[in-house]
């Protein structure tokens, strides 16, 4: 097993699945995020281990073999496991990989899954009554095949608490950076996404697929001014009319249009901003509450806490103290 912790000192241990026909990408996605070692992050950042789910050797796709750290004991001992992928969504997963999950779960250890992996946590009963996301061509079989699961047919991924999981590999990395972000708030996700050179956030509800990722010229001039415009004033209440007057476009057009760029309408898109900004000056401040929905265009304290709950799953007080605690932590 990689470096664990010292006698007495205990730390958060990610345990990621490896098996026979591993998928290299989703895995190394777990590796980079919560393996590589990250001095900058302190003594209280995760450890890391890999568990074997088959006896070896293991092939990973492209001709890579995996040697593992240890096998089913691990997940007795893990605080998050991973589920990077699967060999096949028709793939039969072995009873025992079903027990140790279960028993994992009802211990409280947080499952997570990238793309296929979620067939693994369908088939080991942790997604009944519970949302959940795959990869868009992976939608339909995961519903008819466990219809008991609430199945998120177009996001990027989906957290349930306990259990989460992401659409296809790309979104994987949203997923854990939305982990880390929620374990040790946005300074850190953001501190490890530059290293990623990768986007720091990005919401679970956006869409996965962009019918127009790269807006022509012309039309690219007058959306990317106006997202910078609309998080610099994120305290003003736009309208859809103001909006569609400032690009030039008629308010049926610029939704449209919106949308195709963006994966999310305005007001969805403005929500995930204000909610990041909120989160930000709660880290970062001792502004009061109040203030700080002033500041991020939330417009009363009560608005800030419904939506902080709902995103978030705490009151901001609550997520201000939990974020300040684990800052003492991390190295100045």
């Amino acid at each position: 097993m990689r470096e664990m912790a010292p006698a007495g000192e205990k730390r958060h241990l990610v345990v990621a699945l490896v098996y026979d026909g591993l998928c290299t990408f989703e895995f190394g996605l777990a590796v980079e995020v919560f393996g590589l070692p990250r001095p900058e992050m302190g003594s209280n950042w995760y450890r890391f281990a890999v568990a074997a789910v088959d006896d070896g050797p293991l092939r990973a796709l492209g001709g890579i073999r995996v040697e593992a750290d240890g096998g089913f004991e691990l997940l007795a001992m893990a605080d998050t496991i991973i589920v990077p992928g699967w060999r096949g969504i028709e793939s039969a997963v072995p009873g025992d990989l079903v027990g140790a999950l279960q028993g994992a779960h009802t211990r409280g250890a947080r499952i997570l899954s990238i793309c296929s992996g979620v067939f693994v946590l369908a088939a080991a009963g942790l997604l009944a009554g519970k949302r959940a996301t795959t990869h868009w061509r992976y939608t339909e079989a995961l519903a008819s095949g466990y219809p008991e699961v609430r199945v998120a047919q177009d996001v990027l991924y989906v957290d349930e608490g306990d259990i989460l999981t992401s659409a296809g590999s790309a979104a994987g990395l949203d997923l854990c950076l939305h982990l880390v972000r929620r374990d040790f708030g946005a300074a850190a996700a953001n501190s490890v996404a530059k290293r990623l050179v990768a986007p720091s956030h990005r919401q679970g509800d956006q869409a996965q697929i962009i019918s127009r990722p790269v807006p022509d010229q012309y039309e690219a001039s007058r959306l990317s001014p106006l997202l910078d415009f609309m998080r610099a004033s994120l305290a003003s209440q736009h309208t859809i009319e103001k909006l569609a007057e400032r690009v030039g476009m008629s308010k049926r057009t610029f939704l449209r249009r919106f949308e195709a760029s963006t994966g999310v309408t305005p007001s969805r898109w403005m929500l995930a901003e204000r909610l990041a900004r909120a989160s930000e000056l709660l880290e970062s401040s001792d502004i009061a509450v109040e203030r700080v929905a002033e500041l991020a265009g939330f417009g009363s304290a009560a608005s800030l806490r419904h939506h902080f709950r709902l995103h978030y799953g705490v009151a901001p007080i609550s997520y201000r103290q939990s974020r300040r605690l684990i800052s003492s932590q991390l190295p100045a």
